[in-house]
């Protein structure tokens, strides 16, 4: 599969991670210099295949056989590192081509990066590596390496002292330097990496074949990302798909936020869906967790290091135990804020805890008081009770200070060894900050260990969101019909829709979302007339092609009883309107009649610039942008997703009847959702923005009514916006 005429992502890698045999192009005696260190490199590190340094002198470079050029050498390379200043990289590249060499890795600055003479010769290089079949890594790029091997086309300086272990984790990072630092820190918490790749610029390899070809790899059980942009959003999706198809947890820390339309945006729903949290919800989607330090990625990295998919929480529900009091209300309140569920034990699970510890607080977080430190020797039965409760799907232990303690840390380890061998199913963490070397040991049994109690609260709410989205991972059907493939409508828009609320109304009513039957006057004597006919109540809007947000310039008034009533607004409106928008057209009254009860949700779409167009959910009204309660998703959703967005607001319990109120119609919100989707899609080419605000949604079974609707052409959206990347 190809996207843009690209080759999927992920393809076309394996000399990256497999090479036996590597040139290096402007390589150097000198271990000092870029050209010098993927050489030096290799060769401390054991590197079993051949290496081919090139360097016009030949000779011999760090003692092997140096040539002048590859074609002078009679080899073929599977991978060409290319190490040599930005106006020879061209000429190294046909040299590496005619070699035959299936991947090249441009470590060499001075491309795009450096300004339009760069970028030229960036875009030559990558056209004639495409031509060739060849996939090129970077340029400004820091390389790929694979550990088991020690295959090394890098030159960082994490790797001079040691190599990392081999292990099972992946790394794939657009940052050179923060992926060497995640690399290095990996290995330093007793982890194993597969494979480490940096992309540098971009030119050819992007992160999403990062992502699709670790999700891929035989060696790598788990993913971290490092993303800075996302330039090619079809390519990114196809690679979240790939990992998630695969079951392989995959962690991102996407650095630099945008705001890059938002301040263009003419509706409501414009100004309320950021490219940032439309990237979040594009990783949601697909199972991806993101994260927003490097601490957190390395925290939730390792606890998915050491966890087998069996082991995997089932649910969201923890049990806490703590030897305090005050900590265990504190890991109560971090993991509520989390979203984890705090469930009560069951009447056998407390009796065999009371019959440890007769002064225990049963109660959730367990309290084991200070006769956890006293009596050391009951911490694996209060542990086999726990992990034996029904209601919990994770178990939390806090230890303070206990392993700096040599009287209690041999028994505390043993207890946990011990239960982590008669209960190896079931999810046990563990809170504590050292010291390292038990710590480690904990680690080494299959136990995750967080320094922090908000460090493991966010941590395990995202290992129930990845295992969750790996249990309902999307299926190969669902994923076909995502839309980034544009499909066509046979409904025609014309400029009316774009400049008429009421025309606006009428497209929906065609697509099958609900609209109030309403009707135009012209006057405030046929305005009466109108209202006399569809009877009072009614809402009185001005209609007005220049005018967006009606409420802001007094056109609208809601609730009219009487004919008296109706001409005083419709005067009053026209003041308004002439004194606070005095240039702007007016041709005339829209009446419509009015509807109480029910709840006010905005729905809406905008168009973000990398992955098109977005459809948003959230409390509406007009302190819609106060409240900014809103859930958002790249169209189209299905219906499943589209609940999933409306349950996931923070006040959907009020519709869903809190306190005693009737519950909202959810059924007629989510296939409204979906159809307006499906709408953004088919008329992504001229349809930027779509506001609906306020959409009233009845008592179940009563279905939802559309009030206020706006259309924004793309033209004039899209010739607002300017720079930057999702």
């Amino acid at each position: 599969m190809e996207t843009l005429g690209r080759p999927a992502p992920g393809a076309g890698l394996q000399a990256l991670f497999e090479a036996k045999t590597v040139a290096v192009i402007g390589a150097s005696d000198d271990m000092t210099k870029i050209g010098g260190r993927p050489v030096h490199l290799l060769i401390k590190h054991g590197f079993k295949g051949r290496i081919i340094p090139v360097n016009p002198r030949g000779g011999t470079i760090q003692g092997l056989a140096a040539y002048p050029s590859l074609a002078e050498s009679a080899l073929r390379p599977d991978l060409s590192v290319i190490a040599v200043p930005a106006h020879s990289a061209l000429e190294a590249l046909k040299d590496c081509l005619a070699a035959g060499t299936r991947a090249v890795i441009v470590l060499s600055s001075g491309f795009a990066e450096a300004g339009e003479a760069g970028a030229r010769l960036q875009a030559e290089m990558v056209t004639l590596a495409s031509l060739s079949g060849v996939r090129m890594l970077g340029p400004n790029c820091l390389g790929a390496v694979s550990p088991a091997s020690a295959l090394i086309g890098s030159f960082s300086i994490v790797l001079e002292d040691r190599l990392p272990p081999a292990g099972r984790v992946g790394i794939i990072s657009q940052s050179g330097n923060i992926g060497s630092f995640i690399m290095q820190n990996v290995a330093q918490r007793g982890l194993g990496v597969s494979r480490f790749i940096a992309t540098g610029n971009e030119a050819d390899v992007d992160v999403a074949d990062g992502i699709a070809a670790l999700a891929d790899d035989p060696e790598t059980g788990l993913i971290l990302c490092c993303m800075e942009t996302c330039r090619d959003a079809s390519r990114l999706i196809l690679a979240l798909h790939c990992a998630q198809r695969s079951g392989k947890p995959l962690v991102v820390l996407k650095i630099g936020r945008t705001a890059r339309g938002q301040a263009a945006a003419l509706s409501h729903t414009g100004a309320l869906a950021g490219s940032d949290a439309v990237l979040d919800a594009v990783l949601r989607r697909y199972g991806a967790l993101r994260v927003h330090t490097v601490e957190a990625l390395l925290d939730i990295g390792q606890a998915l290091a050491v966890l087998v998919p069996d082991r995997m929480p089932r649910g969201d529900r923890a049990i806490l135990v703590a030897a305090s009091g005050g900590f265990g209300i504190m890991m109560a309140d971090a993991m509520s804020e989390a979203g984890l569920a705090l469930p009560e034990l069951s009447e056998a699970t407390a009796s065999r805890i009371h019959a440890i510890l007769p002064l225990a607080s049963t109660a959730n977080p367990v309290d084991a008081t200070a006769q956890m430190s006293a009596r050391p020797e009951i911490l694996s039965g209060l542990l086999e009770a726990v992990l034996d409760e029904p209601a919990a799907d994770i178990v939390v232990l806090f230890l303070s200070l206990a392993l700096y303690n040599q009287r209690l840390r041999g028994v505390y380890l043993d207890a946990l060894a011990s239960v982590r061998t008669s209960r190896p199913d079931r999810l046990l963490v563990v809170i504590s900050r050292g010291p390292e070397e038990q710590v480690m040991q904990i680690r080494q049994m299959g136990i995750p260990v967080f320094p922090s109690i908000d460090g493991a609260a966010f941590a395990l709410s995202g290992l129930v969101g990845i295992a969750g989205c790996v249990r309902e991972a999307v299926t190969d059907e669902s994923f076909s019909g995502r839309g980034w493939v544009a499909r066509r409508s046979s409904t025609q828009l014309t400029s009316e829709v774009f400049e008429s609320e009421h025309a606006a109304k009428r497209v929906l009513a065609d697509i099958g979302i609900p609209v109030l039957d309403e009707a135009i006057a012209g006057s405030a004597d046929e305005a009466a007339r109108v209202a006399h006919r569809m009877g009072y109540p009614v809402v009185l809007k001005i209609l007005s092609p220049d005018i967006t947000h009606k409420t802001e310039v007094g056109g609208v008034v809601l609730d009219v009883r009487d004919a008296q009533h109706l001409h005083r607004a419709c005067k009053e409106m026209l003041e308004s309107v002439a004194v606070r928008m005095p240039h702007a057209r007016v041709n005339g009254f829209l009446i419509a009649p009015y509807l109480s009860g029910g709840h006010e949700l905005i729905m809406g779409v905008s168009r973000d610039p990398v992955f098109g167009p977005v459809v948003m959910v959230g409390f509406g009204g007009i302190h819609a942008e106060v409240l900014k309660d809103v859930a958002l998703q790249v169209a189209p959703i299905n219906h499943r997703e589209a609940r999933a967005m409306i349950e996931g607001l923070r006040l959907f319990p009020i519709l869903d009847g809190a306190r005693g109120q009737p519950r909202a119609d959810l059924d007629a919100a989510v296939d409204a959702l979906v159809r307006l989707s499906n709408f953004a899609v088919e008329h992504q080419e001229v349809v930027a923005e779509v506001d609906l605000n306020p959409v009233r949604v009845m008592p179940n079974g009563r279905g939802l009514w559309v009030l206020d609707a706006l259309m924004v052409p793309r033209l004039i959206s899209d010739t607002a916006i300017a720079g930057g990347d999702a």
